[in-house]
């Protein structure tokens, strides 16, 4: 195949074959990956660049490592986020999650393979570690019709003969999500499907090296978008004809910009909006002198998820009393409970402990204290004591987990809500704080 040259410009050319994290330097490649516009900032910022491939080896071994401790001949993932952890390579990630085309197989012995659109195998070669692309793992009616059993049957003999060979013909195997008929098609070739999904949850929680320097990048990305919405609010809003939808558009389009990838939700709203919690950003005019919060659950750069939120007051006027007054006790909720995380601290053991809200925000307090974070919101939940199910996460914090504390300080009742949340790493000493966008003055009472 010929090879032109404008195939092979540089994404950098300051640099030679290879970029600062060890992937090569073409503009023109398959492997999606950060723009030119991130690696000046994160450059600027002084950030270390992840090594990808010594990121890629250590997802694979984690996950390796994981099948062989449960005794399974293999792991069968369709999940999407957890085909990105085993190979890396995306694929139409949002229409694949609603339509199932993708699998990766991994066995005992470490062989990988991946089955992709029929039309683009190619997606993973970039990846040593998928030794084999194949395609027929798309089980949905809308590509099958009624004839989705035998396309079932068809991916389970492969499966049964992958496993006889690179799995010691170990009959037991771990299955994410799977399609009803594909389940019934393993379980009939006479294999014991087991819960995959608290295996690559496991493995996920545990960051590498390499992993948490990408997030130290997305975070940074994330935040330089956050800094484009505010500055678009503050300017915009007193102007007129501002919407919430107009203030997010920003975000996604920063964190396009930098070679992000998508937001998982719409949570911006504005004004009365934002009591209760959980209204999509939507047409509603953002007017002066009114609250705008959000939480980004950005899949930034690297496809790590940046997850923080903030609310900010949008003046000339500065706020009510009341409004202060819930962002100073959503802020000290966060900070004390965030003095709680250090290795070897049971999960439980929060839950119990954790800062409690006044009363009257009680009824709509957030869905949890807080959650694992890594390529989305990730295992664990830690859970407010009164929602708290025995049993459940009995677990205790581990070097290299990375969490999410969270609070909503949302008075029953009321007309307004303050929504934050700070992503953290667990170190092997204690805790350090991954974010550091400021709360905004104005609501901590200092303007």
């Amino acid at each position: 195949m010929n090879t032109h040259f404008r195939d092979q410009r540089k994404i950098d050319p300051s640099r030679g074959v290879l970029l600062g994290d060890n992937t090569p330097n073409i503009a023109g490649r398959v492997e999606i990956g950060p723009t030119p516009l991130a690696f000046r900032e994160w450059e600027a910022a002084g950030l270390e660049l992840p090594d990808l491939q010594a990121m890629r080896r250590f997802r694979w071994e984690r996950l390796t490592a994981a099948v062989a401790e449960r005794g399974w001949g293999g792991l069968l993932m369709f999940d999407p986020l957890n085909i990105r952890y085993a190979t890396d390579s995306t694929n139409m990630q949002l229409w694949n999650t609603h339509n199932p085309f993708r699998a990766v197989l991994l066995c005992a012995d470490g062989h990988m393979v991946i089955w992709d659109y029929k039309n683009s195998p190619f997606l993973s070669e970039f990846n040593p570690f998928v030794r084999e692309a194949r395609s027929g793992a798309d089980l949905f009616y809308f590509d099958r019709g009624d004839r989705i059993g035998a396309a079932a049957d068809a991916l389970s003999a492969q499966v049964r003969d992958l496993i006889a060979e690179h799995g010691g013909g170990e009959t037991r195997i771990g299955v994410d999500k799977i399609m009803l008929h594909g389940l019934r098609s393993l379980e009939a070739a006479g294999f014991e499907v087991l819960p995959g999904e608290e295996c690559t949850e496991k493995a996920r929680s545990i960051k590498g090296d390499d992993e948490i320097k990408a997030m130290r990048c997305s975070i940074l990305a994330c935040e330089k978008a956050m800094r484009a919405m505010e500055d678009a609010a503050r300017g915009g809003v007193p102007k007129g004809g501002m919407t919430e939808d107009d203030i997010w558009a920003v975000l996604h389009a920063e964190n396009i910009r930098r070679g992000g990838e998508w937001i998982e939700t719409r949570l911006l709203t504005s004004g009365p909006r934002t009591n209760p919690w959980f209204q999509e950003c939507g047409p509603r005019e953002v007017r002066t002198n009114e609250i705008v919060a959000f939480d980004t659950d950005l899949v930034g750069a690297y496809g790590i998820c940046t997850d923080i939120s903030r609310t900010w007051w949008i003046g000339p006027d500065k706020p009510r009393p009341d409004m202060v007054d819930a962002m100073k006790i959503a802020v000290e909720h966060i900070f004390a409970n965030m003095d709680l995380l250090a290795p070897g601290v049971p999960i439980p053991e929060i839950s119990r402990r954790c800062h409690r809200l006044p009363d009257n925000m009680q009824k709509q307090k957030y869905g949890c204290l807080m959650h694992g974070v890594g390529l989305c919101d990730e295992w664990p939940l830690v859970a407010y004591p009164d929602k708290a199910v025995e049993g459940a996460f009995d677990y205790e914090l581990r070097p290299g987990m990375t969490l999410c504390v969270e609070v909503l300080a949302s008075p029953e009742g009321g007309d307004f809500s303050i929504k934050l949340e700070e992503q953290v790493l667990i170190t092997e000493n204690g805790y350090e704080n991954l974010t550091s966008y400021p709360f905004d003055p104005a609501l901590m009472g200092e303007d």
